[in-house]
């Protein structure tokens, strides 16, 4: 047990909620039912467990709500939005690998910012913005002899906008947290 003291409080171990976390979800397909095997396991696991283990290290020492759900919501956006176009990827649109560059938007804006809240708004409005331009890029390489508007089009930018309006949300956090609650300091 670590008995350092700091901020009054006992600190926490960083990995041990990554790891209770990253069990819990993936508790969800294996006892679904869901048809993964170990590679399909192993894979989710390592991402879960890595997001939440930064995370911790992003968090650990902000009281700030509004930044500590910013860091979350931006986190769960990226990882939905990178899980739900792997398996696009994979199995039924190549240029679905677009939107693996809006998370590296967002991770470059972050280290430039020094994960300082007003410059992870801005990191967040610009990683919002290149989600926007993945579709405008889709919309003028799409040929529409061979993609008709099916229902399943329409919901694909119901779903865009959806991750737009998180990244969005994500940075009106942060820029909450820089116009009022405590700074994390440069890390």
């Amino acid at each position: 047990m670590n008995t350092n003291m700091r901020g009054g409080g006992r600190r926490r171990s960083l990995w041990k909620s990554p790891v209770l976390i990253t069990a819990l979800i993936l508790l969800i397909p294996l006892l679904g039912g869901w048809n993964w095997d170990l590679r399909g396991f192993v894979f989710v696991g390592t991402l879960l467990f890595g997001i939440g283990l930064t995370y911790e290290l992003l968090t650990r020492n902000v009281d700030a709500i509004a930044y500590r759900a910013a860091v979350g919501v931006a986190f769960a956006a990226a990882f939905l939005l990178v899980w739900v176009n792997f398996v696009q990827f994979v199995d039924v649109n190549p240029a679905a690998v677009m939107y693996f560059g809006v998370p590296i938007v967002g991770i470059i804006g972050a280290a430039m910012a020094r994960f300082q809240p007003d410059g992870m708004a801005r990191a967040l409005f610009a990683t919002a913005l290149a989600q926007a331009l993945v579709l405008a890029i889709a919309l003028i390489i799409r040929n529409p002899q061979v993609t008709p508007w099916t229902p399943a089009v329409l919901r694909g930018f119901g779903l865009n906008a959806f991750f737009v309006m998180l990244f969005v949300g994500s940075g009106l956090l942060f820029r909450k947290a820089a116009s009022g609650e405590s700074a994390p300091g440069a890390v």
